[in-house]
Parts: C-alpha cells; structure tokens; sequence
C-alpha cells in the first residue's frame, strides 16, 4: 500500500488525537448505537488527556453521517491544528481504536484497509459492456461507465451458403469491435491506478478483453459467473467476485512471504526488528515496509537514536511507539506498507524488503 499521500501529516506538531470507530447504521437502533459509541470514545479521549478542542474536533466529524453501506468503520486523525486524516473502509470494528499520541495512530487503520482490494468489474457480452471500479466487495460501485458498442449485426439471424460464411465474418469483427471498446475503458480506469480487473459474462467476449489487457500492469481474472442480464445471478456473481479478492490477497500475502523468506535465507536486501528496519530508513534503502502493528505497539523508537531519520515534526527527545514511528517514516519516504502477521516476519515483529543489500561486501 502506498501512504505517502500521508506525508504532510508528518509535517504538523502534535499530539493527534486518533479515532477508528464503527459508523454503521444497518439496523433499527444504528443511529443510536453511533451516538453511543461516539460518546464512549470522546469520554476515552478525555480520560488520556486529550485537548477539549482537539475531543471536540474529532466528535463534531465523527458525528457527521455517511452516505455508505455497512459496514463502515471511519477512522479520524485530528490536532490542535485542525483535522488531517478523515477516511472509511467497508469493514467491521467491534470496539472503538482511540489514541492520544506524539504521532497519528493509523495502525488499525492499515489493517482495515489491506482487506479493501479496489477492483474493476467488467460485465462483457457481444453488444459491449458495463465497467465498475469498486473499493471493496461491497456491492455497489464507485464509478461506473455503460460502453455501447455496435448492435446492428449482433442479433440477425443467419441463413446459409456464402451469406452465411460473410454473415459470420462481420458479426466477428463487430464483436470485435465491441471488446476492444470495453477494453479501452478497463486501460483508462489502469491508468487511473487500479491493478486487479474481474471479467464476467459471455466468455467468447471476455476472452477477447482479456487478450487485449495481457500486457496490462493489471492482474486480470476471468470470473465463471456473472452477465449484464437483470437475471445474470446477483448471488452467485457475488460469491465469484468474493473468492477471486480472497485468492488476490492470499497470493500477495504468499509473494511477499516467500519473498522475505528468501532474501533472509540469504542475508540479502532484508531488514528485521525495530532498530535494523529503522537504520535502513536512514540510509533511504525501505523498499516495502512489512508490519505487524500489535507486534510494534509495545515497542519503543527515539528519534535521537537514529541521526536522520526522517519523522517530520515529531518530537526527539521523548520516545516514541515504534509502529507509529516506522509507518510516518513509510510515508515519508514513499516505501510501501503491507500488513503482515509475526508469524511471517521469521519471528519478528517487523521486516523491511530493501531497495538494495545494506552490506555492500554481500552479493
């Protein structure tokens, strides 16, 4: 995950007050349940010492409603200068994340947001097809596009002979013709940054797409299920769409594995613990930051330590919580986050894939 859009966050003095709370309100008492959880997080805020301003702050835009299916977990970052992080995932929070520390706390944050994989969803058929980008298997896109490609030859029915074999010529390039233009608008959306695109529909037509995005950035799946038709099966394209993010994740999860694994069994290009990841983020050698937040949480990092390393505004004289250390210094230095348990670090709590081998008498 890419968080150096998060950089100028870095840039303010703290301390941030920072809050994931569960915002859903898909039952009969959800608006009620909110107020009660929003409640019991401000008065959490206040017990830590928290600036009343600062409590205030956070309640009045927690309190602001969402025009988002549940479930949505919203996650607010605020100082005495204003808000700076105001962001939802469709995901669950069974209870309330609330901090009051030197640097924002978006832990729980990534977590939440490593299971949200944005995908395109292309429903392709003969006549041209619809394209969604989604954040989420949430069942309702972000943006959507209708391509209408051409109709005049895709219903005739044939007769025989020479009419026939002439017939099927042009009915094959208006397909043709109708796949290229889905196709171009799934490059548009890849060009906008998104890098997984499910294909569904006819599969003569979704072939055809697909061979147009082989040498696409994106990784493209062809899904079993799923038509444009108003019965195409809502259920069981649903399902397809779960199972391929699932497979999505577990094999980005096993490439960065295996990847670690390697690079440890060579003592190449890899960093583990607080103190080596942290070193190697003074040399600007983090490639990919790989952390278990709870694993960081307990842990403590100082400034002062690590001559520098870049923590933008944060104070160097007073220790500081190791995860929210080494998440500002990914975000300040354009190395990528991914979420990973200890038990995939080789025991530690976190690991740093490196940009190159950090001893140069190696390799």
């Amino acid at each position: 995950m890419d968080i150096s859009r998060l950089a100028p966050i870095y840039e303010t003095q703290g301390p941030f007050a920072s809050v994931v709370l569960d915002v859903s309100r898909d039952s009969e008492t959800g608006a009620h349940d909110n107020e009660l959880r929003l409640r019991a997080a401000a008065e959490q805020l206040a017990e830590l010492g928290a600036d009343p301003a600062v409590v205030d702050r956070v309640s009045e835009r927690l309190a602001e409603p969402l025009d988002e299916p549940a479930p949505v977990a919203r996650t607010v970052v605020a100082s005495r200068e204003g808000v700076h992080f105001d962001e939802f995932v469709h995901q669950r929070v069974d209870q309330p994340v609330v901090s009051w520390t030197a640097l924002p706390d978006l832990g729980t944050w990534l977590e939440l947001a490593s299971r949200n994989i944005p995908f395109v969803l292309a429903l392709v058929d003969h006549e041209g097809g619809d394209v969604s980008v989604y954040h989420s298997d949430v069942p309702e896109a972000q943006d959507e596009a209708t391509v209408g490609g051409e109709t005049e030859f895709v219903h005739k029915v044939p007769v025989g002979g020479w009419s026939a074999l002439r017939y099927q010529h042009v009915t094959e390039n208006v397909w043709s013709r109708n796949a290229d233009a889905v196709a171009d608008e799934i490059e548009s959306r890849i060009s906008e940054g998104q890098r997984l695109v499910l294909l569904a529909g006819d599969p003569r037509s979704t072939a055809q797409v697909a061979r147009r995005l082989e040498t696409s950035p994106a990784t493209v799946v062809e899904l079993e299920s799923g038509s444009r038709s108003a019965d195409g099966g809502e259920e069981a394209l649903q399902h397809a769409i779960r199972q391929a993010l699932l497979e999505h994740s577990v094999a980005r999860r096993l490439e960065l594995s295996h990847t670690l694994k390697d690079r440890l069994g060579r003592n190449d290009a890899v960093a583990t613990g607080v103190r080596d990841v942290a070193d190697a983020f003074v040399r600007g050698q983090v490639d990919t930051l790989l952390l278990d937040p709870a694993g960081t949480a307990d842990l403590e990092l100082r400034v002062e330590d690590y001559p520098g390393l870049a923590l933008g505004a944060a104070p160097a004289d007073q220790p500081l919580r190791a995860d929210q250390a080494l998440v500002a210094a990914a975000a300040l230095t354009s190395a990528e986050v991914a979420i990973s348990p200890r038990s995939t670090l080789g025991g530690a709590p976190v690991a740093a894939l490196l940009r190159w081998n950090q001893n140069p008498d190696q390799g």
